[in-house]
């Protein structure tokens, strides 16, 4: 129902959203021998993105789990790319090459993805340990567990989150002659903000600095507009889950995404008025990827503002700012005051052996000891509540740290990244299309959505 019991590399190409590989010149991505476990041993193996480096850092949290668990061992494979499409794309060339991990740390980017083609459902491991795992599910809040749902099935415990919140830089608002904006601020005061920083600041300032990606580009404006680039719709089911663990809650089976919005006339007004902001100097040209060089902008303070998550707080303190350098806040109210928020947790691969184990391991991970272990600073923001506190970020700063999780409680329609089994396809169309709309005139908005709905649509109906 949930997945392909055969994962062949055609089937990899279609859930990677590409078409015609053999005619665009696809690289299927080169294995490396540090991406491929040794085979035949009998070693749970985790897949996550990152670096050696990062493999090493949760050592810790290895040694935890094997004191719990001694019969289990546990090997974290890091596997390097760009982001998380790089990351994909790998996983399922090991599917393809028959060295699959056993289990992945999956973002919102890639749940459907996985959960369609790939993932295990949770759900008859989470009933059987129902009463273990109510203590999680008490300090988590449900719109998280929400997003990884999937046609009424669970296949990921969330461990850790980012809302697109707006960081403000202290020195900046201070030689406006701004205050930190109320917490119901508008998308006109944000406008007002953006001049009043542009008047007093160098030539070299940027005002408002933002990436051209799903997180943080336009998909922001798009949601406190009430409006979106895919039409969001959900799932039926879910009850066995909602009725067990947050009665009352009126939640679905999860979310869809299965046509384009792009020629919904709000989301033409919210690409104007990012093209507005391009074209008076107020905010950047769009760029594409994540801001590793926008940090260190930041912090020299030659951006004003700019949307991201809690795990900017360490980031900024590596730095070098100074905790008080900088602020967040709600992102502006326009229509709505709706967020988008992405997540991460680990899923269970359909083709391991070693199912029972890697249930373990995600149940282990989910536990807050487990999960002070993976998160000693704020690189991220955790999903227990009772993890995001002022100790937490006493180091870091912001001070206003609380906005992190009272998006979640502030904001109830507040909803994951739009990012269907498709999401690399359309990604790369929003990318694309958007960064074409705000970069021209007014006149040639309308063409560039036209594009975007094309685009969209051919996406959309890859896996289908």
């Amino acid at each position: 129902m949930h997945r392909q019991p055969e994962i062949t590399r055609r089937v990899a190409l279609g859930a990677l959203g590409v078409a015609g590989a053999a005619t665009v010149g696809l690289s299927w991505p080169r294995l490396t021998a540090s991406d491929i476990p040794g085979r035949g041993e009998d070693v749970l193996t985790v897949a996550i993105l990152g670096t050696s480096q990062d493999a090493a850092a949760r050592q810790s949290l290895v040694d935890a789990f094997t004191e719990a668990h001694p019969d289990i061992r546990v090997r974290i494979q890091a596997i390097q790319g760009n982001d998380w499409g790089d990351f994909f794309s790998k996983i399922l060339t090991m599917i393809a090459a028959g060295t699959p991990p056993d289990v992945v740390n999956v973002a919102t980017e890639g749940t459907q993805l996985f959960a369609s083609r790939m993932a295990e459902p949770l759900d008859a491991y989470v009933m059987r340990d129902a009463a273990d795992l109510q203590e999680y599910f008490d300090d988590v809040h449900p719109t998280l567990l929400e997003a990884f749902m999937y046609e009424g099935s669970l296949f990921q415990l969330p461990t850790d989150f980012n809302a697109a919140n707006m960081y403000l830089n202290t020195e900046a608002l201070n030689s406006a002659g701004l205050e930190r904006p109320p917490d119901d601020w508008t998308k006109d005061d944000f406008t007002d903000l953006l001049r009043a920083m542009r008047t007093t600041n160098a030539d070299d300032f940027v005002p408002y600095f933002w990436t051209n990606r799903l997180f943080g580009g336009l998909v922001p404006w798009l949601y406190v507009n009430d409006t979106s680039f895919l039409t969001e719709t959900k799932a039926p089911g879910g009850g066995w889950f909602w009725d067990r663990f947050y009665p009352g809650e009126q939640r679905s089976g999860g979310y869809r995404w299965l046509e384009s919005n792009a020629e919904d006339p709000l989301v033409a007004e919210s690409v104007e008025y990012l093209r507005e902001l391009v074209a008076e100097g107020l905010g950047t040209r769009p760029e594409e990827g994540g801001g590793g060089a926008l940090v260190g902008l930041f912090a020299s303070g030659r951006i004003g503002t700019t949307p991201a998550g809690g795990y900017w707080a360490q980031g900024l303190h590596e730095a070098g700012m100074d905790p008080d350098g900088f602020d967040v806040q709600f992102f502006p109210r326009w229509r709505t005051q709706r967020h988008q928020f992405g997540a991460a947790g680990y899923a269970i691969m359909a083709t391991s052996e070693r199912k029972d184990a890697a249930w373990e391991w995600v149940k282990f991970s989910a536990t807050k000891p487990a999960m002070e272990l993976a998160y000693p600073r704020p690189t991220t923001t955790p999903t227990r509540r009772s993890m995001v506190n002022e100790a937490f970020y006493a180091d870091t700063g912001p001070r206003n740290w609380q906005v992190f999780y009272d998006t979640l409680d502030t904001f109830p329609t507040t909803g994951p990244i739009p990012a269907p089994p498709q999401q690399a396809a359309v990604e790369t169309a929003l990318i694309k299309n958007v960064s074409a709309a705000v970069s021209g005139s007014a006149a040639g908005v309308p063409g560039a959505l036209a594009a975007l709905d094309r685009d969209l649509t051919q996406a959309l109906r890859r896996m289908s």
